[in-house]
């Protein structure tokens, strides 16, 4: 019985959205009903059209229940009494919304690109949900006002694992008219460097275009870049060598991170790090150790050496737990993520660096907010917490942000 539960919850709960598993729940019966995989069959084309026809009625029906439910969810919110919701209900894990989500008209738009009820033998799968869900956030973002602020993950998001964002990325683009129309950009990442030449060399081919794209410098300080989750701001200027300088930390810190003093980072990475080389011990992974003044990880200790999936989730839910568990990790918050091919803990997560975000820009409002990454799993992925900041965007690919930016243009047109 404990194994099988270990294996039912290690292996699958903390890989799995349970909004979008149970919103594909509810579209798997209007499936198996309205489906009717044999007129193939049959030269029956007309029938084929009225499948999809109801089905798309029937899809767009759930989707719009779903669409009162959130209304419902986000009234409750507002009165303090989110626990009552009928969605919480439903859904005992689901968090924060920000804004309404016009669910239907995003299915509308979504099935119009992907024939979700066109299709007689693949279900609405978790990235149809997904997408529709990424839309119906921007459609929501666009009819509430200007979008103030992006924020940006880096690896699979800008660009590929491990890649910089090079003066070719199709991504540069469509950032560049964000800023045109007075959007504020950040990039929130992971990577914790203290000098702005390593970030420059990530970010190249983006604070290059910038710099060219804007003579008279009106977009100075109209981007960041947040390194270590939320530990290090520095600000786009192109008066600097590398087009970025630090900001000391009093101009950008929220208040509750004025607290952390370096007893209580010291001991946080010390826990961290003890409990990622007992993993290595036990799971014999040829890793490194690595110690940062805000973040300690493992990486492999030969290039082109991969570590297996299982052994980087292992790790991270055992580091995960045991730092939940001691008292350095109730005193100080902290995120411990699947960096793909390696494992990293760091002081604060991405709520409070897409926060101090939004503090530094002014006090920008979360709903006028859009954070664009691809881990958003609830174990080991960094992206995750940022969803207590403001709005989110789901994407898989550079490729999908790319698409995700383009639907911001022309939603807005």
């Amino acid at each position: 019985m404990t194994t099988r539960y270990r294996v039912e919850y290690a292996l699958k709960t903390h890989r799995r959205d349970q909004l979008i598993e149970w919103i594909k729940g509810l579209l798997a019966v209007p499936f198996v009903l309205m489906s009717q995989p044999t007129s193939m069959f049959e030269q029956d084309k007309p029938g084929i059209n009225e499948m999809a026809r109801n089905a798309h009625t029937r899809y767009a029906e759930i989707m719009r229940d779903i669409e009162y439910l959130i209304a419902d969810h986000i009234r409750n919110q507002k009165s303090g009494t989110e626990n009552a919701s009928k969605l919480k209900l439903l859904v005992p894990s689901v968090g924060v919304f920000f804004t309404p989500l016009p669910l239907q008209k995003a299915f509308a738009f979504q099935d119009s690109k992907r024939f979700i009820s066109s299709r007689r033998f693949v279900a609405p799968s978790f990235n149809d949900i997904r997408l529709i869900l990424n839309t119906a956030q921007i459609m929501s973002l666009i009819s509430g006002g200007r979008l103030e602020l992006a924020t940006f993950d880096g690896d699979v998001t800008l660009y590929d694992d491990g890649d910089v964002l090079r003066p070719d990325n199709p991504c540069i683009p469509r950032i560049l008219d964000l800023l045109r129309k007075g959007t504020k950009i950040g990039i929130v990442t992971a990577a914790g460097y203290t000098e702005a030449e390593k970030y420059y060399e990530r970010l190249f081919g983006l604070l290059d275009a910038i710099a060219s794209h804007d003579p008279s410098n009106a977009w100075e300080h109209h981007l960041v870049v947040m390194g270590g989750e939320s530990n290090f701001l520095f600000t786009y200027t192109p008066r600097s060598p590398h087009k970025l300088e630090r900001v000391e930390p009093e101009q950008w810190q929220l208040p509750e991170m004025r607290h952390w003093t370096e007893e209580m980072v010291s001991a946080l990475l010390d826990t961290a790090e003890q409990a990622l080389k007992d993993c290595v011990c036990n799971l014999n992974m040829p890793v490194e150790v690595l110690r940062k003044e805000r973040a300690v990880g493992i990486y492999p200790a030969e290039k082109g050496l991969r570590l297996s999936r299982e052994q980087l989730e292992e790790t991270v839910l055992v580091t995960q737990r045991v730092l939940e568990m001691s008292e350095a990790g109730q005193r100080i918050p902290f995120c411990a993520f699947n960096g793909g091919n390696d494992i990293f803990v760091d002081i604060g997560d991405k709520s409070l660096g897409v926060r101090a975000c939004q503090n530094y820009f002014g006090g920008i409002e979360g709903s006028k907010s859009l954070h664009i990454g691809d881990q958003f799993l609830s174990a080991g992925a960094n992206d995750f917490k940022a969803r207590l900041a403001c709005t989110t965007a789901w994407i898989a690919s550079p490729a999908e942000t790319v698409a995700l930016l383009d639907e911001i243009a022309q939603l807005s047109a």
